[in-house]
């Protein structure tokens, strides 16, 4: 969360701001004085509600869309009502039991990162965004190369009893039934045990050393394996995961076609969205990003809530949820935060 800019409110401007933003999360209209007076708890005339108005939009902290409207909170005023004024709403045993259910342990960790980015977007009926580990959580127990015609190979990767990946790749000839069986073999003898990470580490190596001293059987291994585990760009559409991005087309606030189709465009090609949530990497807990904050325009008018998962302590991504600046803080921030907890716990467990 961001260091609080807050200016320094007394009682009486606190409690109004709370309200007044509050009011307008739940209803998504300005926000009158003589609604404050009456909703706000505070026991003050209309005319002195205006007057506090007038010095929180000088703050500012509030805004009036309109000469003759009500007020509306500015993202500094996000700010300060996240950093001092939020009460956050536990999920209850129920609640956390049916997420819980959801994220079985026995799913393949690719099914619980898409299970993850759909409860994200279910439950909050925001857009769920889970970054996908940097590397396999798998280390890879069997390899085995099959020839497909025109120069093509199809590679078939057990990472575990629950996941198995198939990957067509070219190569430079066609290669026999034989010479595959091969490069797999020695692959499945030399290189198995390890993760995505240290066998791209180690075919680099062997890559290098290839080049002027391997016998032919080794370049073919080389070849194989390089194009599987070394190239970066056979992931990259699998970098994040997002769904509900429809669901934003239902907020008011959102509803200028242009600002939507860019914010679309931005899920679309991800980049963007994987840079900010690389940033939450460095960080622990809960992340909130109002407005500007996330040094992005196409999200100038969204809020986004993150937090971390882990495995066996070490953090390996990202997840959480973008919606409007006008969204139920108190109800995401939990639930943004629970299915982190459980996600960790589930690829935690034999995978």
């Amino acid at each position: 969360m961001s260091q609080d800019p807050s200016p320094k409110l007394d009682d009486r401007s606190h409690k109004l701001l709370k309200s007044l933003i509050e009011l307008y999360i739940e209803s998504g209209q300005p926000v009158g004085s003589r609604t404050l007076s009456r909703d706000s708890g505070v026991d003050l005339s209309p005319a002195t509600v205006r007057n506090i108005m007038m010095d929180l939009e000088e703050m500012g902290l509030v805004k009036a869309p309109h000469t003759s409207a009500g007020r509306m909170p500015t993202e500094l005023g996000y700010r300060v009502f996240i950093n001092t004024m939020l009460n956050i709403k536990p999920l209850d045993d129920l609640a956390v039991a049916e997420l819980k259910k959801q994220l079985n342990p026995e799913f393949s960790s690719k099914m619980l990162i898409k299970s993850a980015s759909t409860i994200l977007s279910d439950v909050t009926r925001l857009a769920g965004v889970v970054m996908v580990p940097k590397h396999d959580l798998h280390a890879v127990q069997h390899v085995e190369f099959l020839p497909l015609s025109n120069r093509r190979v199809l590679a078939i990767l057990v990472l575990s009893d629950k996941e198995v990946q198939n990957r067509i790749i070219s190569t430079d000839r066609n290669y026999s039934d034989s010479e595959l069986q091969q490069a797999a073999n020695y692959v499945n003898t030399h290189f198995l045990g390890h993760d995505f990470t240290s066998m791209r580490e180690m075919l680099k190596n062997e890559l290098h050393s290839a080049q002027q001293e391997l016998s032919g059987m080794m370049k073919l291994v080389v070849e194989m394996s390089g194009k599987v585990f070394v190239d970066d760009t056979l992931e990259q559409d699998e970098e994040l995961v997002v769904e509900g991005q429809t669901n934003l087309m239902s907020f008011d606030d959102l509803s200028d076609m242009e600002k939507l189709k860019q914010l679309f465009e931005a899920f679309h090609k991800k980049r963007d969205i994987l840079h900010l949530l690389d940033r939450c990497q460095q960080a622990r807990g809960v992340q909130i990003f109002v407005g500007q904050e996330s040094g992005y325009e196409v999200f100038g008018d969204c809020s986004v809530v993150t937090s971390h998962y882990s495995v066996s302590g070490e953090i390996v991504g990202v997840l959480g949820v973008v919606g409007p600046t006008r969204m139920a803080y108190d109800r995401v921030i939990p639930i943004v935060d629970i299915t982190a907890r459980l996600l960790s716990a589930a690829l935690g467990q034999d995978h």
